[in-house]
């Protein structure tokens, strides 16, 4: 588990930028872990790094629908709209995204915070979902992936290995949603 901070790629290498890779000890690169997904450049938050194939795959593989929890700083006045365009599923350029739960947690006129939860992954899906609605992310970060949630003790930079019972709770996770 990384805390994924601002300004840092998730990839395993580039010649001109700080990657996720660059934050982990030599130890645990030499086990060959490798980021789950990707968080855009700028967005922070909880990022998963295994060496288990499957179980990566199986955490990002569309039918699985494992959720992810965002909180976002968008600009305007988020309301109940909002909520319930995000409720129905948004239909982008794309693709419609699939219905998610929005959370409105504090809203004026020139900034509003929201709790998103997302079960598909596509390319800058949140920030398209809230341009669509017309609301500009201006920070992103994502809290919780699945059944593991981000904790506030982790600063960004910071890397633990999980524990066996989190990596159980993820193996129960893909199984749950892909039965569900």
């Amino acid at each position: 588990m990384l805390h994924k901070p601002a300004g840092v790629l998730t990839a395993a290498r580039d010649r001109h930028a700080q990657t996720v890779m660059d934050l982990v000890p030599e130890a645990l690169s030499r086990r060959k872990v490798l980021p789950v997904g990707r968080l855009d450049k700028d967005t922070t938050g909880l990022l998963l790094l295994t060496n288990d194939g499957a179980l990566a795959h199986a955490l990002l593989a569309p039918g699985r629908h494992v959720w992810k929890r965002y909180v976002a700083r968008v600009t305007g006045r988020l309301d109940g709209e909002d909520a319930a365009a995000f409720a129905a599923g948004l239909s982008l350029e794309d693709f419609t995204a699939l219905p998610a739960p929005l959370t409105i947690l504090r809203a004026d006129e020139a900034f509003s915070e929201a709790g998103v939860e997302v079960r598909e992954g596509k390319y800058h899906q949140i920030k398209r979902m809230f341009s669509a609605r017309g609301h500009e992310v201006v920070a992103l970060h994502r809290e919780a992936f699945g059944p593991l949630t981000l904790p506030g003790s982790l600063p960004p930079g910071g890397l633990r290995e999980l524990a066996p019972e989190e990596v159980a709770a993820l193996r129960r996770a893909v199984r749950n949603d892909k039965e569900g």
